[in-house]
């Protein structure tokens, strides 16, 4: 496993490190913060969490064979008397940073960031799939896209690989500028700026400030930054940069997407022109949300030089991401688990789908609370009234304090609707319900744990 180290120069470059038994360090090509999988020759990174504080697994690190430990300065007397190489640093979250950005400049490999409010993860999914059609690929994993997981993506690049895609989350500001520091994007977009942790953020005018900063370091590096015309607070950003590349549905832009139809279940058709490129095909993800998810990494994998047959090969690899828009079929029913997370724009999203859907005759909408929408949260809910009312949702089901505003909206609505006050009682009423020839969508926000109720209808039937 040919991978870049870490070397003593590196560590001497860390802001105000001390190093301890200099002469016996020897570069490190991993850095690791879980005690548990240390190996030998490798160095731990003792991280103070909310949790768990690494620094009382110093000596677990040391027996599995760390040969250099990176500790918090008042933490030196959890070292005790040892020969291997230690560090002290004021801050072990910024040091290990600072390595992440030794490391991914030792790398001869693109970087291509991201953010969002939605659509994120699934996008930073197409952009891997697809780009694997040309390049040694690694990908931010799981949830490993806050101020740690950036980091960890970033030390676990290996000398073979020629492209990352890192995820960058955030819900507090500074967290995206941050990270974007670590990681001197090459490639960078936003997929969008929605009411997304409003309860940190505020409002999207703060939801923008927060995202752009990936734009804005990116520029700063001379990358290139993509950017979804569609979207009324990026579409002017950082108009008179040179490395700027546009794509759109509804406006004018250099990549242009068009929704040619849906299949009977839901599926988009889609076409994508670029000069004389056209991509027709019908994804195999559903939702129009995805439409826009792969215009985005289209629009990447056409700046990163895939052609057309290549960029077509790669969708038919195209996977759901772990509940998020995930379909379940039976001849007779069709379960979709959106449970992953919940904002309103994700919600609209899933009621667009919903909308489409043409194959069943009985369409039925779980929905629970929606979570970090600060001082707003109750008008957000009700907002959703108009959305579920065009949908043609049959039956409204819903649990949540929040969700309760909304189902006494819809009051004169016509369609069949009940609010749940407790967990049990949703439970008894799905596994009582006939649900044939229905399409049922769950969504919610992660606390509400709506993946439970999904679950349990797809025992029922599939």
């Amino acid at each position: 496993m040919a991978k870049p180290a870490i070397n003593i120069q590196d560590l001497f470059d860390l802001p105000e490190s001390v190093i301890y038994n200099p002469d016996g360090y020897k570069p490190v090509k991993e850095i690791i913060t879980d005690s548990r999988i240390v190996e030998k020759g490798s160095m731990f990174v003792a991280i103070e969490g909310e949790k768990f504080d690494g620094h009382e697994f110093i000596t677990s690190a040391i027996e599995n064979g760390a040969s250099a430990i990176l500790i918090n300065e008042n933490k030196l007397d959890k070292c005790g008397d040892t020969d291997v190489t230690v560090i002290t640093v004021p801050d072990t979250v910024k040091a290990y940073g600072y390595l992440a950005n030794a490391w991914r400049k030792k790398l001869n490999v693109k970087i291509i960031s991201l953010t969002g409010s939605n659509g994120k993860t699934t996008t930073k999914e197409m952009i891997a799939t697809l780009l694997s059609e040309k390049y040694k690929v690694l990908k931010t994993e799981a949830n490993n896209n806050n101020h740690l997981g950036v980091p960890l993506t970033i030390l676990s690049a290996e000398k073979k690989h020629e492209i990352i895609v890192l995820e960058h989350g955030t819900n507090h500001f500074g967290e995206t500028k941050y990270t974007a520091e670590i990681a001197l994007p090459d490639v960078a977009l936003v997929t969008n700026i929605g009411d997304s942790h409003l309860e940190f953020l505020q409002n999207r005018k703060g939801v923008f400030e927060e995202k752009s900063a990936l734009l804005d370091e990116t520029v700063k590096n001379k990358g290139k930054i993509l950017i979804n015309n569609d979207d009324p607070f990026l579409i002017n950003y950082n108009t008179d940069y040179k490395n700027r590349t546009t794509y759109s549905f509804g406006n004018d832009s250099e990549i242009k997407g068009k929704i040619t139809g849906f299949t009977d279940d839901g599926k988009t058709k889609i076409e994508i022109l670029k000069g004389k490129i056209r991509i027709e095909t019908v994804l195999p993800l559903y939702g129009e949300s995805n439409a826009k998810n792969y215009l985005a990494a289209v629009t990447v994998a056409l700046k990163m030089g895939l052609s057309k047959e290549e960029i077509l090969s790669g969708t038919k690899k195209l996977k759901a991401v772990y509940k998020r828009l995930n379909v379940t079929k039976k001849r007779d029913l069709m379960i979709i688990d959106d449970t992953y997370n919940s904002n309103p724009d994700s919600m609209r999203s899933a009621l667009e789908l919903m909308k489409k859907i043409t194959k069943y005759p009985k369409k039925i909408f779980v929905a629970g609370d929606m979570f970090e929408l600060g001082k707003d949260a109750k008008n957000l809910h009700i907002g959703l009234a108009e959305n579920i009312v065009k949908s043609r949702i049959n039956i409204f089901l819903s649990i949540g304090e929040n969700m309760k505003f909304l189902s006494e909206k819809l009051k004169s609505a016509q369609l069949e609707k009940q609010h749940f006050a407790d967990r049990d009682s949703l439970l008894k009423y799905l596994r009582n319900y006939d649900f044939k020839n229905s399409a049922v969508l769950f969504k919610g926000s992660r606390g509400m744990k709506m993946e439970e109720f999904a679950d349990l209808l797809k025992e029922r039937y599939i």
